[in-house]
């Protein structure tokens, strides 16, 4: 286990590599799965807000779907997520881009100046999911098949997914944070910038 600041990480985030291979999985982690993406407190009021700017990125039954659910839910667990297509498949704001890959509207909008929202933290963050405490926030590697092509990638290049996750988890955590995990992780003499 690694301590940093109020973030408890497993040790998978430090030992694994890790490096999304879009060509590979097609964008699997927005359509796998049994419910849509979790969704953080203040983001459900970021979605109501942005959804003006998103819409014309998404697809008509993604549009279909957000105008029929509203532009978030609670799951079958009681949780906060996106709305999905069909009976929990794809993200109700996922787009396909020309080779049939699957990519986030919101995401879109955002590179293309619409709005300042990359994407819900969780997508920005996976494979690492967050359980939030009282005290903490435990997170965690999640390990499932439709990443072993990131796996195999990262290995190849060598890089490790608290490396890989480095943007998403500066805007979690911020800065001083990330400085601060790389520290734990590589020691104070380590010869790598924290920002490769």
């Amino acid at each position: 286990m690694i301590l940093v600041g109020n973030a408890v990480l497993s040790d998978d985030i430090k030992e694994n590599f890790f490096v999304c291979d879009l060509e590979a999985c097609k964008g699997a982690c927005c359509v796998e799965g049994d419910a849509g993406a979790p969704l953080e407190d203040e983001e459900t009021a970021i979605l109501e807000k942005i959804y003006p700017q998103v819409k014309d990125y998404l697809t008509d039954e993604g549009r279909r779907v957000i105008e029929e659910q509203g532009t978030w839910v609670i799951d079958k667990d009681g949780d906060k997520g996106t709305p999905t297509i069909g009976d929990n498949r794809e993200c109700a704001y996922a787009i396909y881009d020309e080779r049939g890959v699957l990519k986030c509207g919101i995401e879109q909008a955002y590179l293309d100046g619409k709005t300042d929202f990359k994407k819900p933290i969780s997508c920005h963050l996976y494979p690492i999911r967050v359980t939030k405490y009282d005290q903490f926030d435990a997170l965690n590697y999640d390990r499932w098949h439709i990443c072993d092509p990131a796996c195999t990638l990262g290995q190849s290049l060598k890089v490790p997914l608290y490396r890989f996750l480095k943007d998403a988890l500066v805007r979690k955590y911020g800065e001083f944070w990330y400085e601060e995990l790389i520290k734990e992780i590589e020691g104070e003499g380590n010869n790598q910038p924290a920002d490769s």
